[in-house]
């Protein structure tokens, strides 16, 4: 009996990428089978992610907020509610004000357009890490004792839960923080760079010391940059 082979594929995370745009959805689906993953479905639009995804069970969804039929938020909200996947969410740089609405939804990370890869795969890795964690705090509360067990138990039971729930959400904000800063600053380094004829390198120095001599956060900074540039520009 000839043994099966294995595929170069097996034991890579599995990714399903929702993205109406074909073509960005080609980049995305070429980048991730290039360096580590495995995309095993696509969709078009957030009716069919959320089909692919209960049909597939992928390890991690990568999915653009705005699809037709269903929006990237409506489908990672029912993807949460049964706890299928983590799910990444794709976001223009004027969607800012749609972070918080994916976050409680359930979005474990999110990415900015237009799509990079070195942005993409540490969002996939924190998004995986979210839902690892928040899984296993899920088993703990369903494992709380029901109401004949004793009270004691109970409420150190519900603390301990409470607890790990707040930490979460404490690194959930913080997370969001970071990237929301980095967005400001990937922004200005830009405008630098077009600008004032700086590498990104360059740009990237002259903001974080700008930043330390001015007691400023490096987002502070990056704003300051990004109007002064765009007010020049009239």
């Amino acid at each position: 009996m000839v043994a099966e082979e294995k595929t170069d594929t097996e034991g890579l995370p599995t990714v399903v990428v929702a993205e109406d745009e074909a073509l960005n959805r080609l980049d995305i689906i070429e980048s991730l089978n290039e360096n580590g993953y495995n995309v095993i479905g696509e969709a078009a639009n957030g009716q069919e992610a959320v089909d692919r995804v209960r049909e597939l069970k992928p390890d991690i969804v990568v999915m653009d907020v705005k699809m037709p039929e269903k929006d990237g938020i409506t489908a990672a909200r029912e993807l949460n509610e049964d706890f299928l996947a983590p799910v990444v969410m794709l976001t223009a740089f004027s969607q800012k004000d749609l972070v918080a609405e994916a976050v409680d939804a359930g979005v474990m990370a999110y990415v900015v357009k237009p799509f990079v890869p070195e942005r993409l795969f540490p969002a996939l890795a924190v998004a995986q890490e979210r839902f690892k964690q928040m899984k296993a705090l899920r088993d703990r509360i369903s494992g709380i004792p029901d109401s004949g067990a004793s009270s004691a138990d109970a409420s150190e039971s519900l603390a301990a839960a409470d607890k790990e729930i707040q930490d979460l959400r404490e690194q959930v904000d913080e997370l969001k923080n970071r990237l929301e800063s980095r967005k400001h600053v990937d922004k200005a380094k830009g405008l630098l760079m077009q600008h004032m004829g700086l590498t990104e390198q360059e740009a990237f120095r002259w903001i974080q010391k700008t930043s330390m001599d001015r007691r400023l956060t490096m987002m502070e900074v990056a704003d300051a940059v990004v109007q002064q540039i765009e007010e020049s520009r009239g």
